[in-house]
């Protein structure tokens, strides 16, 4: 009996555990194979890989980003060969079971819940006599196209659960993929819109074991290793054991990353981290959602934020941690009022990555189940994504969307720290005020429907700066022509500016710079640089305040002065000098 695990990724450097899990629980009494592909490979691909290998078994696992694609491989592959058996599993098709068999009759069976001893008994009952009825966990069909559903099983020792991640077919991709490590699972909140508040309790899995497998994927080439704990900082002994074991045994260029709830994170803990962690090291995922503490009580959401902010702060200050923050619009009575407050509460904080989501109404959740409490209106396929309710129009959401497109393109890429800074310190009421006129003027232009390069992006947020006519220009300019240069790997050919400089005057500029070079500081001097090599790899350009005193104290002092961007052959670096006024 020959059978295939299956699942389409979001992306290729994604691994699926579940998959793994599977396999890893089977043998040695069965030998599965794993095949991963994406929702972007053309569904004619997938079927023929998976069907050139002639299968018994394929399953398939299940999520609300892939569903809709597995739906039209599965079709496929049962109009090309009927007997073959397609088992799904994973949270998308865990709820409304009844409804998924009855939508889609290719699916032989369906796992609920926990798959792994689930989808073992079910292999040994395909192999055997077919007695589906023994198998807990199970949706499938009879011989007479009945539709059955088995109660659940009780959850696993996870204890006992043999590793996913030492198959010697993964080794080669390890260097190149996210490796996803699984601590615990369970939550011990009630969030109405997340599924994990369905599972009552946490439970661990061997903390030696995890650490053995921790050194196996770190020995054999991963990088990324991320770990889907939906509260990795529950336990503070446990987090602070894990953490100390990462610092001690990390091998170079590794990095972790965890989900926490940033305000049970002790003060103690992060000066932990301060002082031990190597920069870099660790990464944090922090799901702030709503800072509306009415609607945190209506999705049964616990969160102080005054907590959170000290926690996000402490971590921030010491530099040795990003965190990614995480915002939902659409959230029971949060208008695009209210919505606008949470999203300045957080953005406040500066995190160095800030995700703007919006609601999807996954099957099984509460907030689904109470859905018309809220008047909510809701796509019907996957993602499930709201388009309304009762305090937030569709229109609403569509102006936050485009909040979403420039502040991914503008803060969270950092391409334009010292200018976005600038902008919504000192030249709007506030940060959503910025993004959400530079988003709506970027809809109105069509520039969401069509490629951007890095110069591109510049010469549309300044033709939206004079658009509206902003005080402060040229110190807008400079800041941005300091972006640019700051994060350009190479000596640009040419610049996005309009304002260069004439030749004459560069000319000058370098004559003085080669007779004096401790006009651009004693760090410049020191370089050394020779009249070829600087005209060579170095660009000259006009600023209107004082580069040196504003990079040392964030002050602004008027005046004409000069940065010069020198780009060294052997670095894909650029460092960058001014002239005092």
């Amino acid at each position: 009996m020959k059978v295939i695990a299956a699942t389409l990724n979001a992306k290729y450097i994604h691994t699926n555990i579940a998959i793994r899990y599977l396999k890893a629980y089977a043998e040695p009494e069965f030998e599965i194979e794993l095949s991963e592909y994406t929702i972007k490979d053309p569904t004619m691909n997938i079927v023929t890989d998976l069907v050139q290998r002639k299968p018994d078994i394929i399953g398939f696992s299940c999520y609300i980003w892939n569903i809709e694609e597995t739906i039209k491989v599965v079709s496929m592959i049962k109009k090309i060969n009927p007997m073959i058996q397609i088992v799904v599993g994973g949270p998308e098709v865990t709820y409304d079971v009844m409804e998924w068999m009855e939508k889609v009759p290719q699916f032989d069976f369906i796992v609920i819940g926990e798959g792994e001893e689930t989808f073992k008994n079910l292999l040994q009952q395909l192999d055997s006599e077919k007695d589906f009825h023994q198998v807990p966990g199970i949706s499938y069909r009879t011989e007479t196209g009945e539709i059955k559903l088995n109660p659940q099983r009780h959850k696993l020792d996870l204890r006992e659960l043999p590793s996913p991640y030492r198959f010697k077919e993964d080794m080669e991709h390890l260097g190149k993929r996210v490796s996803y490590i699984e601590t615990s699972r369970g939550c011990p909140f009630s969030c109405q819109f997340c599924l994990s508040s369905i599972e009552v309790g946490v439970r661990y899995f061997d903390r030696e074991k995890i650490k053995e497998d921790i050194r196996y994927l770190m020995k054999n080439g991963a990088k990324t290793i991320k770990f889907v704990d939906r509260t990795f900082n529950i336990s503070r002994s446990y987090a602070l054991e894990m953490f100390r074991f990462l610092i001690d045994e990390h091998l170079p260029g590794t990095v972790f990353q965890f989900e926490i709830t940033a305000d049970i994170m002790r003060p103690e803990v992060i000066e932990f981290l301060n002082q031990e962690a190597p920069p870099g090291l660790f990464r944090f995922e922090i799901g702030v959602q709503s800072t509306n503490d009415y609607t945190n009580e209506l999705v049964m959401r616990k969160q102080n934020f005054e907590k959170l902010t000290r926690t996000v702060t402490m971590v921030k200050d010491g530099k040795k941690i990003d965190q990614h923050l995480d915002l939902i619009a659409g959230l029971p009575e949060e208008d695009y009022d209210t919505f606008k407050k949470t999203f300045n509460d957080v953005f406040e904080m500066r995190p160095e990555e800030l995700q703007l989501g919006f609601l999807k109404m996954l099957r099984g959740t509460g907030l689904r189940l109470r859905a018309d409490d809220h008047q909510y209106i809701y796509m019907d396929q996957s993602p499930y994504e709201i388009l309304g309710n009762n305090v937030l129009s569709f229109d609403d959401i569509i102006k936050i969307k485009q909040v979403e497109d420039v502040l991914e393109k503008y803060w969270n890429d950092h391409r334009m720290d010292h200018t976005i800074e600038y902008l919504v310190t000192n030249s709007f009421s506030s940060p959503f005020e910025f993004f959400q006129k530079f988003g709506s003027y970027w809809e109105d232009r069509g520039w969401s429907r069509i490629g951007h390069q890095l110069e591109d992006l510049f010469k549309r947020l300044f033709e939206f700066i004079k658009s509206i006519d902003l005080p402060d220009q040229d110190v807008i300019l400079s800041l941005m022509k300091i972006d640019y240069l700051e994060n350009a790997k190479f000596k640009p050919r040419k610049s996005w500016w309009e304002d260069r400089l004439e030749k004459d005057e560069r000319s000058a500029l370098y004559h003085m710079i080669l007779e004096e070079p401790r006009i651009l500081g004693e760090d410049f001097a020191a370089l050394e640089i020779k009249e070829k090599e600087l005209y060579k790899h170095s660009i000259v350009e006009e600023l209107s305040f004082d580069y040196q005193e504003y990079m040392h104290s964030g002050i602004f002092s008027r005046g004409k002065t000069s940065l010069l961007a020198y780009f060294e052959p052997t670095k894909q670096q650029s460092q960058l000098f001014g002239t005092k006024k």
